[in-house]
């Protein structure tokens, strides 16, 4: 088992007595590597009809945890809507446990084994009404995140240009010493891989400083 995840980072599942597969995010190092008492859903990536997107739930369990699994090739413009919809059928389930979480699965390079991205308290706004009723205080800064460029803009409006590489310095450089609400914008077009390599950074932020909105924008 541990060969083919090493191997090519793939899952095979079995549907309606065809073969899938689905291509894992990478990240380089991730915190969480194991998960006790769970459930799997797959989001799958058609090469053929690539506009297309299949969502396998027909294993989820409400009471568990739950392992989401996208093809890291899949835009968020395709995979936020599965995602909203599988939170909202967790959260409206009859039969509940508060303990049980949502993660992303993904394949941890550095440990060349599975690692785990947490996101049940993530909300997903993606029309501009969602962000303006957020974005109206003055204490707010916004991560906006394209394939190429990130910007952070301050709550005086002024607009920094950052990469990944030194994405957590420049935002400890600009909000350490007083306390900031920062939101994360990410525009659509973005890969699910692209994604969750940003998502690893900012897990990676620590300051008592900085709080990041569980609210995200993509649109």
């Amino acid at each position: 088992m541990k060969y083919f995840i090493l191997l090519i980072t793939v899952f095979f599942v079995f549907s309606c007595g065809n073969k899938k597969i689905l291509y894992l995010p990478e990240i380089n190092y991730c915190e969480i590597s194991k998960i006790q008492d769970v459930s799997h859903a797959y989001l799958f990536y058609d090469e053929i009809q690539k506009d297309s997107v299949e969502l396998n739930r027909k294993n989820l369990i409400s009471t568990t945890n739950w392992l989401i699994n996208v093809d890291k090739r899949l835009t968020l413009k395709q995979a936020i809507p599965h995602l909203k919809f599988l939170q909202e059928k967790k959260k409206n389930s009859s039969h509940k446990n508060k303990e049980a979480k949502n993660y992303f699965t993904c394949n941890d390079t550095s440990r060349q084994n599975l690692g785990f991205i947490e996101f049940t308290d993530v909300v997903y706004f993606n029309d501009a009404n969602g962000y303006d009723k957020e974005l109206n205080s003055d204490d707010t800064s916004m991560l906006v995140f394209h394939l190429n460029d990130i910007r952070i803009i301050t709550s005086d409006n002024k607009v920094f240009q950052a990469d990944k590489s030194s994405l957590i310095k420049t935002i400890n450089d600009l909000f350490n010493l007083n306390k900031s609400l920062i939101y994360l914008e990410f525009k659509d077009s973005l890969t699910f891989q692209e994604y969750i390599s940003i998502k690893s950074i900012i897990e990676k932020l620590d300051s008592e400083n900085i709080t990041i909105s569980n609210n995200e924008f993509i649109y």
